[in-house]
């Protein structure tokens, strides 16, 4: 069997026999609307657990709507246009109206993605910016103590909408609802915190159920009231299938639940191969994105196997104590153990790194140098295929192969 494996702006294509193929992880099929913005209007004629948004906002209130940035594939300019017709139709003016992307601890945009993100209509109507975590009003602390430091222009805003895509999140549980204004809005102290709670056995993907992480974050809705969401879920080709508006807390959880009937997939047993890849730009523009689809690998892999992690990390690393920790480390036992006792943002990924390489070699088919591929922990490949072909000839002829194209979104779940 051939099977294209996205990489970067295009595809690689591997072969594999089919008696070493135990099973390719793709969505379920899902039954949807094609047209992006009718689907988002629809959500909005038909909110969850709330009033239309046209009955919420009044004309004269300052609107800020929240969003993610250029790392996420959010399609924010499929939801503008039905957002503000909503908006509009209650009396709002464009002038009160500003588009915040959501940056998180990621780096500043430009103009022009600016733009591609809001769409041309959006981008010329509305004030389009960045949240600056140098700018932010401190609201209180959550009873872990993380401070609820948040942006001012949205903090001091009369109504918040947050927008964002759902899908599985390494230690959150899922994307998707308070994230977009914590920690996207807030500051990277803040961020650190919230994410320290990472090495709870209960903070991991597909949980939502006493996840000390995802609970962390929830409490900032005390502080901060968000108005009303706008939350979508994917397709393999970053489509809007399914789109979830109204409530916080309701609107999302539906949207995790109904992820699950997509992505969630049951295996019958862990593989000694597991080719796993972002599906491509925008996804996989760094290390740093691309460990999702590796930590979600990790539930498929046997103990002892190969994970071939395929993305094309042309901005190399991406985060700058990321790159510190796996940079400076001798091995990936020092940097279990530095998360567990001095816990930084981006080490922290370093680390969840370093636990996979605990239980699996990691081939990685990327465009980064080879020696500093080593550097890392990990064998370098120039294609999918040379990696795979290796991969087999370690593992012999018999090895069992799963193979995840969208690794970041789709959840192995093993039966025993």
């Amino acid at each position: 069997m051939t099977i294209d494996i996205g990489i970067g702006q295009g595809t690689q294509p591997l072969q594999i026999a089919d008696d070493n193929l135990l099973q390719v992880l793709r969505a379920n099929e899902v039954s949807h609307e094609p047209d992006a913005e009718k689907e988002v209007r629809r959500s909005l004629e038909e909110p969850i657990g709330s009033p239309r948004l046209r009955e919420i906002v009044h004309p004269g209130e300052k609107i800020a709507i929240i969003t993610s940035d250029v790392s996420r594939p959010m399609p924010t300019r499929d939801v503008m246009g039905p957002l503000l017709d909503e908006l509009y139709a209650a009396g709002c003016k464009k002038e009160d109206i500003t588009l915040v992307f959501a940056l998180g601890s990621h780096r500043a945009q430009t103009e022009e993605e600016k733009k591609k993100l809001a769409g041309e209509r959006a981008y010329a109507e509305i004030t389009c910016i960045d949240s600056d975590p140098d700018d932010v009003v401190h609201l209180g602390d959550t009873a872990h103590g993380t401070p609820i430091d948040i942006f001012r222009p949205v903090a001091q805003a009369d109504r918040r909408i947050c927008l964002g895509n759902i899908e599985y999140h390494y230690f959150a549980g899922y994307s998707g609802g308070i994230k977009a204004v914590f920690p996207g809005c807030s500051t990277r102290h803040a961020i650190q915190a919230n994410h320290s709670m990472m090495v709870e056995d209960a903070a991991c993907a597909g949980n939502l159920v006493r996840n000390p992480v995802r609970d962390d974050l929830e409490e900032v809705q005390k502080h901060l009231k968000v108005d009303f969401i706008i939350n979508v879920v994917l397709d393999e080709h970053k489509h809007i299938v399914r789109s979830f508006a109204g409530d916080i807390g309701q609107a999302h959880r539906e949207g995790c639940k109904f992820l699950d009937t997509m992505y969630l997939v049951e295996i019958p047993e862990r593989a000694d191969i597991v080719v796993v890849s972002q599906g491509g730009a925008p996804k996989d523009l760094n290390l740093y994105q691309t460990q999702k689809a590796l930590d979600n690998a990790k539930h498929a892999i046997a103990d002892g196997g190969v994970i071939v992690l395929v993305g094309s990390c042309r901005e190399g690393l991406g985060e700058k104590t990321f790159e510190e920790w796996l940079t400076q480390a001798s091995t990936p036992d020092e940097l279990i153990g530095r998360v567990m006792t001095d816990f930084k943002l981006g080490g922290h990924k370093a680390a969840a790194i370093a636990m996979v390489l605990k239980k699996a070699e990691i081939f990685l088919v990327s465009d980064m140098e080879d020696d500093f591929v080593r550097s890392l922990f990990m064998t370098p490949y120039a294609t999918v295929q040379q990696a795979y072909d290796a991969a087999l000839a370690k593992k012999g002829k018999d090895a069992k192969v799963i193979v995840m194209p969208y690794g970041g979104s789709t959840l192995p779940r093993c039966k025993d």
